[in-house]
């Protein structure tokens, strides 16, 4: 009983699967499922599945047998179990949205599958965050599942032959419970991967609230991609104008300032950031900028590239850069950085140019499998 069950059971998740994977271009764009977020889980609205159920052929008449009656009319004919449309109240249930929780970690394999993302393979060592049960010697006291029974007999000869019991010519071994031997365990700790991301946004005049709903979208499902291929990720977050600082996960999509646009300023915070925490040997670093393209001067974007070329680069597993489409940004920078990192594949771009695009911008900044 309890396997048919679990067919069931398993059937059912492979439909709940399949309307997320066929809803989740909606439900990314729209933001449903972030608003929805508590712990690693989110609720998902999901209409009601249809049950099968007989329908007259082409062939067949209408009614039950007794009086008029049309294809697909209620039987007994009570108010307000007729077809919806306009009427008198009826007391039947119309259709509803359900809602379902998921876990982020199921969820994030569903986008990749949606995707096709590749699997990242980490590097670095950084925290211990495991351990490991590892047998390493052996001991007289223990459960029974651990006994070890030739160490326990080769203990049983040795006391026969010590006492003069063992007979060569008659060899018959009987441990005593002195005899028994047990396997003995420590615990030793299994080092992971880990991996930081480096969020930067510009927050001057021309970024609106809606770039920002949009940074705020796509960087949750960046998180959730890239939490479900480490053991232990950090969240850093910087946000700049002409001046770059940083803030925690709550100031960093709600801050707008007026003043101008120096990108350099968040790309020399996010190189110090690096040097001085998270030595590229053993973290995987993710530094992901949002911007709508402007920037302060040709002197100030030069120094950007400088900056990419010498501190940046040579430290992270991949540059992200995000231009979100806004009516007063230039759109300038993506193409500052296609001239200078074309060949590069350590930097990735891409331009975003509304929330349906941030489907395509994930699977051009994860697609590489870095």
């Amino acid at each position: 009983m309890s396997q048919r069950i679990d067919l069931d059971h398993g059937r059912f998740r492979q439909i709940i699967r399949g309307k997320i994977k066929q809803n989740l271009r909606k439900y990314i764009s729209q933001g449903e499922m972030i608003a929805k977020k508590g712990g690693d889980k989110v609720s998902i609205p999901l209409p009601q599945v249809d049950l099968p159920r007989f329908r007259w052929g082409d062939k067949q008449q209408g009614g039950v047998g007794q009086g008029a009656g049309d294809v697909g009319d209620p039987l007994g004919g009570q108010p307000g179990q007729g077809p919806p449309g306009p009427g008198p109240a009826g007391e039947r249930p119309g259709e509803h949205m359900v809602e379902l929780e998921v876990s982020l970690a199921e969820l994030a394999e569903i986008m990749g599958e949606e995707l096709a993302l590749p699997r990242i393979q980490p590097k670095g060592t950084e925290k211990i965050v495991a351990w490991k049960d590892k047998y390493t010697g052996i001991r007289t006291t223990g459960p029974e599942s651990l006994r070890h029974f030739r160490r326990t007999f080769k203990q049983a000869l040795r006391r026969q032959i010590a006492v003069g019991t063992y007979k060569p010519t008659d060899p018959v071994i009987i441990p005593i419970r002195d005899d028994r031997r047990y396997r003995s365990w420590k615990s030793e700790p299994l080092p992971q991967s880990n991996a930081v991301i480096i969020y930067m946004m510009d927050v001057s005049g021309s970024m609106g609230d809606e770039q920002k709903e949009i940074v705020r979208i796509e960087s949750f499902w960046i998180d959730t991609w890239l939490r479900s291929q480490y053991h232990g990720i950090e969240s850093r977050y910087i946000i700049h104008d002409a001046m770059a600082k940083e803030v925690d996960r709550d100031t960093f999509f709600r801050t707008r300032e007026s003043g101008g646009t120096m990108i350099s300023s968040a790309y020399k915070l996010c190189a110090k950031m690096i040097e001085d925490e998270y030595p590229s040997a053993q973290w995987n670093i993710y530094p992901f900028h949002f911007s709508d393209g402007d920037n302060w001067s040709i002197d100030d974007t030069h120094t950007c590239v400088e900056l990419l070329k010498s501190k940046i680069l040579p430290h992270v597993n991949l540059f992200a850069y995000g231009q979100v489409e806004s009516p007063y940004g230039s759109g300038q920078f993506i193409k500052d950085l296609a001239e200078h990192f074309g060949d590069d594949e350590r930097v990735v771009t891409s331009d975003i140019k509304g929330k349906d695009a941030i489907m395509d911008s994930i699977k051009e900044f994860l697609g590489k499998g870095k």
